[in-house]
């Protein structure tokens, strides 16, 4: 097989781009018209990782998943509907979730044990039943761009568009893929909220090493993105690695690993700035970064707190170059600053220099602001060993967002 040189964005960009996955999507009639039901299939048992949702309050779907993730540690399948969250449902929820397990299986041929579920919606709401037991009955996998499409599209709520991303890379001189689809676009803080992501592999690595890496990986990507500062009930990233690409078994001394965690980085990184791009209402993909902090963990507290703060999101959508906004949610984030080293870059124009005001054009500014993608800079300064980077996604805060959360159950 000719060498792979190095990790690469691939065109086919499906969540089946990995070798042995299917998926489809449906309306089972959950919603009015459009997909609701969506499936995805591994042609063998898959090792699997996952990472929750942080709010105390979880939906049913994400106990059921949970055991498989951390008992069974294999996963076959994952069917996911969207419409209704399962969320705050009781008892009946639970037998709900269940059911849906178990009628997925039953439909398959593979124990339950092997199957996750996932829902998205209306919380409190009870599900709809016969339309969903009847949905699974019909859904019929397939290992095209056309069944990845439909269930792209069947897991979305407020979301405008799909997100979809894949890479490839070497291991052991073959071509592994890793491919990721999500969906998300409201409550996406603090960790990783409102979202559902599902990421195929066909490379070769037991459940133990995939949740290592998914867990790092996590913290500086769907961990380091925000919206509206609210924490939902459901939301879940899985990974299933099928080994199929026949290489060796991946762990942290294999000489590969690291381009395995790269290509994984990079798909995660790729479906967190579609979601915080993707934000209700939004107009504008909000990046900040942070340097100079006394850890790694600091400087993305801090970014965080910048493209989270309400009124730093309101400037960005009015192209309002109001620096003040940014310097007050540094100060309030929790994370340790020196209030007189500060530096702030809005796109490359220095706007603050030791925590002093600097003469810029607001023209010019006001030409950067209109972008579709806005940058902040933060320089703490806070001495040589003290280098801690990080970085965070958010969007801008508009007339729409409340439109939409205003009138979303009707």
């Amino acid at each position: 097989m000719e060498t792979i040189e190095s990790m690469k964005r691939i065109s086919r960009k499906n969540i089946v781009s990995p070798k042995g996955f299917k998926a489809v999507g449906i309306h089972c009639g959950l919603k009015h018209k459009k997909n609701d039901l969506a499936l995805l299939v591994s042609e063998v048992p898959a090792s699997v990782a996952g990472v929750f949702t942080t709010n105390a309050i979880q939906a049913a779907p994400l106990s059921v998943t949970k055991q498989v993730v951390y008992e069974t540690q294999k996963m076959q399948a994952v069917v996911i509907n969207s419409g209704n969250a399962n969320a705050c449902t009781g008892k009946q929820g639970m037998l709900d979730a269940l059911q849906m397990q178990q009628e997925t299986a039953d439909h398959l041929g593979i124990d339950k044990s092997l199957v996750g579920i996932a829902s998205t919606g209306v919380i409190g709401e009870a599900m709809k039943m016969e339309p969903l037991l009847e949905g699974i009955k019909q859904l019929q996998p397939i290992d095209s761009l056309e069944g990845s499409i439909q269930f792209s599209q069947a897991i979305l709520t407020t979301d405008t568009v799909t997100k979809n991303t894949a890479y490839a890379t070497a291991v052991d001189d073959r071509e592994i893929v890793i491919a990721g689809v999500a969906k998300g676009s409201g409550m996406i803080e603090p960790n990783m909220a409102t979202m559902l992501g599902f990421i195929t592999t066909d490379a070769n690595i037991e459940s133990e090493y995939l949740q290592q890496a998914l867990k790092e990986i996590t913290d500086v990507t769907f961990n380091s993105i925000t919206v509206d500062g609210d924490t939902s009930t459901n939301d879940m990233v899985l990974v299933l690695a099928n080994g199929m690409a026949g290489n060796d078994a991946l762990t942290p001394a294999h000489p590969d690993w690291q381009s395995f965690i790269n290509a994984l980085h990079a798909v995660s990184l790729d479906l967190a700035k579609m979601i915080a791009k993707d934000g209700e209402g939004a107009t504008k993909l909000i990046e900040t970064k942070v340097t100079g902090a006394i850890s790694d963990e600091e400087a993305r507290k801090i970014a965080k707190s910048v493209v989270g703060s309400p009124l730093v999101k309101t400037a960005v959508f009015g192209c309002d170059a109001n620096w003040g906004r940014i310097i007050a949610a540094i100060g309030y984030s929790g994370a340790a600053v020196d209030p007189d080293t500060i530096n702030i870059y809005i796109g490359t124009t220095l706007v603050v220099e030791n925590s002093e005001p600097v003469e810029f054009s607001e023209e010019d500014l006001l030409i950067y602001l209109k972008q579709h993608e806005v940058k902040f800079l933060v320089e703490l300064n806070q001495g040589p060993k003290n280098t801690g980077q990080g970085t965070a996604w958010g969007c801008d805060l508009t007339y729409d967002y409340v439109q939409i959360n205003a009138t979303y159950r009707t």
